[in-house]
């Protein structure tokens, strides 16, 4: 599979740049192994600190409210019971840790299934290698509008981490630079559009 390659004008280079079709074109991408990868992905980020009181930890009196019979309503132990506002939560959150293991193999079948997507669906654009001269935002945006993915969330995947570009992108909500080693199969299908540079799609080949 072949792609054009554009400038950050905006404008056709008339240069080519060939995907690896074990990486880009699978005849059978794993949607299984994708939702394993991005599940992980999710998990991995939470904390798992969340936390609630139980009718042990709940301060308050043990006395019982009232008789077990003859109230006319329900019968009620203390305070705490979990009838009553201001008492434990029954089965309530604890800490816990999420994350999970999944094995290198599958993981890189996600991606290579993930990247196979955005190439049936269109949604991959090869921009020349740029760099700017100081970090400024509308340098980026002037970039985004002229490849006409100005209005949707993207992914600039660079072949090296490039501390001008990141910064110049780093106010803009739907943009996100990341280095082509460290793109894993959320980020590539957490956008409309994956942007690469020339020089970074020799890295995602040999995904």
């Amino acid at each position: 599979m072949e792609l054009a390659v554009y400038n950050i004008k905006g404008e056709d280079t008339g240069k080519k740049v060939t995907l690896n079709e074990a990486v880009f074109g699978l005849e059978n991408p794993s949607e299984h192994a994708v939702y394993l990868d991005v599940k992980q992905y999710l998990g991995n980020q939470r904390q798992g600190t969340h936390k609630s009181k139980e009718r042990s930890e709940i301060a308050g009196s043990t006395k019982k409210l009232g008789r077990q019979k003859g109230g006319g309503g329900a019968r009620h132990g203390d305070i705490k019971s979990p009838l009553l506002r201001g008492g434990g939560r029954v089965f309530g959150p604890k800490p816990r840790d999420y994350r999970t293991k999944l094995n290198k193999k599958v993981k890189a079948l996600a991606r290579r299934s993930a990247l196979t997507y955005k190439a049936q669906n269109d949604q991959i654009i090869v921009v020349e290698d740029f760099s700017f001269d100081a970090p400024k935002t509308k340098d980026f945006v002037a970039l985004t509008r002229n490849l006409k993915v100005d209005d949707k969330k993207i992914v600039l995947v660079l072949a090296g981490m490039d501390r001008n570009v990141y910064l110049s992108a780093r106010n803009l909500e739907n943009t996100r630079v990341v280095s082509a080693c460290d793109l894993n199969t959320y980020r590539v299908l957490d956008n409309k559009m994956l942007v690469v540079t020339e020089s970074s799609v020799e890295v995602l080949n040999q995904f």
